[in-house]
């Protein structure tokens, strides 16, 4: 069905990925096929790490532990980028037509919850899913 599955994750962040990242890990032991974990950094120093070289030095470990645990072929690809938080969906996308994924699962917030009027804070912010979701050529997956 799938060849590849890509799974953005944020490494600031792994306690809010376990949804995301165990769909899938079983979409791809379902189907027999490699997930790649796609992070993105900045080159200066963050709470995650030094630099890009720790950061994916980091991604790559946790790549490792989901697949000694899981027994699923994993790996990780690191992007530094200028501004991540701006710049993550264009690096996802890029990630995407890089790796050859065919299918995208990722965390998503749901609709209507960055604000108390429905609806502005998706008009205002929307999430990064909703717009992979409408411009990716392959297929995506959200994880709420």
């Amino acid at each position: 069905m799938y060849r590849k599955i890509l799974t953005p994750v944020d490494l600031a962040h792994r306690d809010r990925l376990s949804r995301a990242v165990d769909t899938a890990v079983d979409l791809a032991g379902h189907w027999g096929i490699p997930l790649v974990l796609v992070g993105v950094t900045e080159a200066a120093p963050s709470a995650v790490a030094h630099n890009p070289q720790e950061y994916r030095q980091k991604l790559e470990a946790y790549a490792g532990e989901i697949s000694g645990a899981r027994g699923v072929a994993v790996e990780a690809k690191a992007y530094t980028a200028h501004d991540p938080a701006t710049q993550i969906d264009d690096t996802i996308l890029k990630a995407v037509e890089e790796t050859g994924a065919d299918l995208v699962v990722m965390a998503s917030h749901v609709p209507g919850l960055a604000s108390h009027v429905p609806g502005l804070g998706d008009a205002l912010v929307p999430s990064h899913g909703g717009r992979l979701a409408s411009h990716a050529a392959v297929s995506v997956f959200l994880v709420r």
